[in-house]
């Protein structure tokens, strides 16, 4: 921020800069009828669809250092997070708004980076910024999205309707965005007593990528629907597969069994986890913050899921009573552990 022109946010007050941040932004989804500028927005769901609702809230120094998290990629990804919300209720995300607590250490310019980012994903996701809030904070960014969506009734899924012998099903590879935190706090670490740092990021762009700016799987929800698959459960992966799948069993009444031999983990998530003296498994089980879908389908429909080719089968669901597990190739099972992200600059 020291290269360019620094304007103090007292220099706009609050309606001058939420005029200046939302200057871009205009409205593209019919449900949309009015937007930023008034006390409310006002948005109305096609006939026969359910309106759905999340928030999501991002705190400085616990969600997110911008000591290496570029406030574009931080705008992205916070869109990024209630979309991906809204599609694992098998939902079309439609509106968001946005609220910004902020200190006095940043300057507009900042927050203009942030809206890009922000912008940037509402085009790509074809949302709408409808309204929001700005507000003076103590404590650093603060950033709250609540995103809007719908879908027919018939159509949502919850997490509660998985049922005995179902397939399990993952999108995407796993563990990927908590080793490209890993990587971001290595380089940190080694780089902060030098003048001129030049982080060493070179052959692991794809890690950085997943944790600095996910994107929702919007195909995954356009496929299923096009393929007339409904799920019987579903969540996005935000806490790690073994939570999120625990959490999937709890809400349904039922035990699973996945296998390793299974999970799809991607090359540059093993090659850092082998450089890292880490295990790849267990950034894919708990490392979060992926992105992915979670979900569950009827057996009858495997070969339908398989013609997806965007989807791993990765187990099957149980009673409850056998609860949930790791299955290993020789046959040994491994209880499954709710155990989250880690917080940046934590171990």
């Amino acid at each position: 921020m020291e290269k360019k022109t620094r304007t103090e946010i007292s220099e706009l007050g609050q309606f001058g800069l939420i005029e200046r941040l939302t200057r871009d932004f205009s409205l593209g989804d019919p449900s949309s009828l009015r937007g930023v500028g008034d006390d409310a927005a006002v948005v109305s769901p096609p006939a026969g669809e359910a309106m759905l609702c999340t928030t999501d809230t991002f705190y400085e120094g616990v969600d997110f250092d911008l000591t290496y998290f570029p406030l574009k990629h931080l705008g992205y990804k916070i869109v990024t997070a209630g979309v991906s919300d809204i599609l694992a209720m098998n939902a079309t995300p439609s509106q968001l708004l946005l609220s910004v607590g902020v200190s006095s250490k940043l300057p507009v310019e900042a927050l203009d980076d942030l809206y890009e980012g922000v912008r940037h994903a509402c085009r790509q996701l074809h949302v709408d910024l409808v309204g929001g809030d700005t507000r003076a904070s103590m404590t650093g960014l603060v950033v709250s999205a609540t995103v809007l969506g719908h879908a027919p009734r018939e159509r949502v899924v919850g997490r509660d309707g998985a049922q005995q012998h179902d397939l399990v099903c993952i999108t995407g590879s796993l563990g990927a965005a908590y080793m490209g935190l890993r990587l971001l706090e290595r380089e940190r670490r080694v780089l902060a007593d030098v003048a001129h740092p030049e982080p060493q990021f070179a052959g692991y762009e794809y890690l950085l990528e997943r944790y600095l700016k996910p994107r929702p799987r919007t195909d995954i929800v356009a496929a299923l629907a096009e393929e007339g698959i409904r799920p019987t459960a579903m969540i996005d992966l935000t806490d790690g597969l073994s939570s999120d799948l625990m959490q999937i069993c709890r809400a349904s009444k039922c035990g699973v069994r996945i296998y390793l031999d299974r999970l799809p983990i991607a090359r540059q998530t093993s090659a850092l986890a082998e450089e890292l003296h880490a295990d790849p498994v267990v950034a894919a089980l708990h490392g979060g913050e992926d992105y992915e879908l979670l979900f569950t389908v009827p057996l009858s429909m495997q070969e339908q899921v398989m013609r997806l080719g965007l989807v791993d089968v990765i187990g099957h669901i149980t009673p409850e009573a056998s609860g949930c597990a790791l299955v290993t190739p020789d046959g040994a099972e491994i209880r499954l552990k709710a155990q989250g992200f880690p917080e940046p600059g934590g171990n």
